[in-house]
């Protein structure tokens, strides 16, 4: 990566012939082709675009060569060329070739306040700020020719447009006359701000840490002093000796008010086209702010100085004093060479779509990356949220793709980002479940695992909600959403038997018991929300598949996670699906219930051989509850006695003089295999090949061997967790025939 020319090479009299060339780059895009030219100036537009560059030149020769002191009233000259400054600023942005003039004429002390405000204001950049514009500008803050409220203006415009800034390494260089602006309580916050983004571990040094300490003990636990301290104790937490608060809400002032409006303008107008964003390595491009290009996340890039040749051509000899630019990581290979010289960008966004940055963070335990990356993060999520920012419902599909981005970034790292845990907390009660309805859910399955007490108020409560009161679809995703997070959970927080439960530490300190705590309540409000929506959705087939896909977890949680804890589902979801009229429902369901027995099994083993299963028991009134359900089951499907056997108090129990009245013939058959409504069928196209001559479709046929050749013709249809419980469980509740069908199949 070559050094670009430095701005005061680059900028020639504003008066001359090479200054027009250069913006009518900047008007054209980079054209400067004659004929072009002349072609286009029959076109208003371009006419238009003319007329705008004729009147910035002028505007810009206009300020560099403005005398002291002018006034703005009865002023028609200066108040000419500082609305075309600013209507050309707020439209498109200005070029790099402004801003040394109009930076130095506004910090200068010339003009009044009142223009130099305005003028700061206008200071959009339409594609990037030179470096040594903001230097020659930092130089007027020591002069103090401008006014405090200037200076403090100034830097809030330098945060706002930091990742603008082509290089930082002369203005690192200026850390130190940074840091002595801390002394100004007014300013303090916001050079805090600046700091953080320019520290590194080499600026951290003793006498600035005393320096913090003083400006704590005099002002109080301020936020911008303790996230200053934070960052300098992750580098040297030997200077750092004092305990800092672990999580900071709020780091900072938000500094970019005056520029938010004008920077969303511009990069609607610059850049129309949204970017899908893929994990890759990506190549280095111009730094643009970090949400502000569609909220595309830029390359990653340190932005320093021109590499020297050598250097760029030398691969990846690097020795431990030499820190190794990001730019240059393209293998896994020289990430594994200098993992330990790796230089993180300046632009924390840029981490997030590059896999071996991403390595980097899962193999070194920086904190330092973690704390940036988290600053950053929690900054955007707050401030582009379309539901919590009122001017922010355009910017819908930006946020979409970053989000997505986020998403992505945490299935690669495979853990959840806590400041997306906050956002989602703070949002949810604010959000209507429509605006960035799927990348919002997939952010909820990566939220990491904490008290219940903490989730059910922030968590729970709102999503629930929304779920009672939304569409299917929605019901469905957020099942989904919630059995993802299970999965997750129990992937990221696995137990190993062999080893002793409080040896095994776990993210968030968690214990074996607070991990079987937080669980348990996730299930059990997954059961409740579960039992609701099929009441309200009449027991949908396409709601319970949903429902059963989450229970297909909790019921090997035992065996697949070594985690001593099995939760049945509700009657209110066990009996809709044992009766539902879609086979696939009733499948799964068998499949469920298979699995079960071999974890409830494989617990009683256990127990009875007195092998010490992380000291925890099942529950007896688990193994209860699944017996009153295989029971109605063996009931429904095989033996016909469901309505005289099943014995759980919501179960389908009923007398025979209450089944009489019903009218229903051979009422005790009505949900075996052959008669169910999910199974029937099966049974008319079982008859039409085993009888095809026979229209009456005569059921009573389906005995004998018959029988068998039925469930084998079941089992071929695909209904493999109605071939494994029958497997597994039908000889064992069911010793002897019970029914007619059963009877002719013995004695065949």
């Amino acid at each position: 990566m070559h050094r670009r020319r430095s701005s005061k090479t680059q900028k020639q009299p504003l008066s001359g012939h090479k200054s027009q060339t250069d913006l009518s780059a900047w008007r054209k895009g980079g054209t400067t082709n004659t004929e072009k030219s002349v072609q286009n100036h029959q076109s208003p537009d371009i006419q238009k675009s003319d007329s705008e560059q004729d009147s910035l030149q002028q505007a810009l020769s206009y300020f560099e060569k403005v005398p002291g002191r002018v006034s703005l009233r009865n002023n028609p000259v200066l108040q000419k060329h500082l609305a075309a400054v600013e209507s050309i600023a707020l439209q498109r942005g200005l070029p790099p070739e402004g801003f040394d003039v109009l930076l130095n004429v506004a910090l200068s002390g010339k003009l009044a306040d009142t223009v130099n405000t305005r003028l700061l204001k206008s200071l959009v950049p339409a594609s990037v700020v030179p470096e040594d514009s903001v230097v020659s500008s930092v130089s007027w803050l020591c002069v103090s020719k401008c006014s405090s409220n200037i200076q403090l203006l100034f830097i809030r415009w330098l945060i706002t447009m930091f990742d603008f800034i082509e290089r930082k390494e002369q203005l690192r260089a200026l850390y130190c006359v940074f840091f002595y602006l801390l002394q100004d309580e007014r300013m303090c916050p916001y050079i805090c701000h600046l700091l953080y983004l320019l520290t590194t571990k080499e600026n951290v040094k003793p006498f600035r840490v005393r320096r913090l300490l003083d400006l704590q003990a005099k002002m109080g636990m301020q936020c911008h002093l303790q996230a200053l301290l934070s960052l300098y104790k992750l580098f040297c937490p030997d200077l750092v000796t004092i305990t800092l608060p672990g999580k900071i809400k709020n780091f900072f002032k938000n500094s970019e008010g005056p520029w938010k409006a004008a920077i969303n303008a511009v990069k609607q107008k610059n850049f129309p086209v949204h970017q899908p964003l893929v994990l890759g390595t990506a190549q280095p491009q111009s730094r643009k702010r970090k949400w502000n290009a569609q909220l595309v996340v830029p390359a990653s890039s340190t932005n320093r100085a021109n590499l020297e040749e050598n250097r760029v051509n030398n691969a990846d000899s690097y020795s431990t004093s030499q820190s190794f630019p990001v730019e240059r990581l393209q293998t896994f290979s020289q990430l594994l060479q200098n993992i330990h010289n790796l230089e993180f960008p300046s632009q924390m966004a840029s981490v997030l779509t590059n896999p071996l940055l991403l390595h980097y963070m899962n193999c070194i335990k920086d904190e330092s990356v973690h704390m940036r990356l988290y600053f950053w993060m929690s900054q955007t999520l707050q401030e582009e949220c379309p539901w919590c920012v009122a001017d922010s419902h355009q910017n819908e599909e930006e946020f979409k793709i970053f989000l997505e981005t986020v998403y992505k970034t945490q299935c690669f790292l495979l853990e959840g980002f806590p400041s997306c845990e906050e956002f989602l907390y703070k949002s949810l009660p604010l959000w209507d479940g429509v605006c960035c309805q799927s990348q919002v859910l997939k952010l909820v399955s990566w939220i990491p695992l904490s008290s219940f007490s903490e989730m059910k108020p922030q968590l729970y409560d709102p999503l629930a909600q929304l779920f009672f009161t939304s569409s299917l679809y929605f019901k469905c995703s957020v099942l989904e959403s919630l059995k993802e997070l299970l999965q997750n959970w129990l992937n990221c927080h696995m137990f190993h038997p062999e080893l002793e439960p409080e040896s095994q530490v776990h993210p968030l300190s968690t214990t074996l018991s607070g991990l079987v705590n937080v669980v348990a309540e996730l299930v059990h409000f997954v059961g409740r929300i579960s039992t609701v929506a099929l009441c309200l959705e009449n027991n949908s087939s396409f709601l319970l598949h949903f429902i059963l896909s989450f229970y297909e977890i909790v019921c090997d949680v035992y065996l697949r996670y070594n985690l001593p804890l099995l939760i049945l589902p509700p009657a209110g979801v066990f009996y809709p699906a044992l009766l539902s009229m879609n086979p696939v429902n009733l499948n799964q369901l068998c499949y469920v219930m298979y699995r079960y027995r071999t974890n409830l099994v494989a617990a009683k083993e256990n127990e009875r051989s007195k092998k010490k299963i992380l000291q925890f028991k099942i529950s007896s009134q688990t193994y209860k509850e699944y017996n009153q359900y295989v029971i109605a089951m063996v009931g429904c499907l095989w033996t016909s006695n469901v309505f005289r056997k099943d014995t759980h108090p919501q179960g389908l129990h009923m007398d025979d003089e209450l089944l009489k009245e019903t009218a229903v013939q051979e009422f005790k058959t009505s949900f075996n295999i052959v008669y169910h409504p999910a199974m029937i069928g099966y049974a008319v196209r079982f008859l039409q090949q085993a009888f095809p001559g026979d229209t009456t479709y005569n059921f009573s046929l389906i005995k004998g061997k018959k029988w068998n050749w039925y469930l084998e013709y079941l089992y071929a249809q695909g209904l493999k967790g109605l071939k494994v419980f029958i497997e597994s469980s039908i000889n064992r509740v069911s010793q002897a025939p019970h029914d007619k069908g059963e009877e002719d199949e013995q004695e065949d």
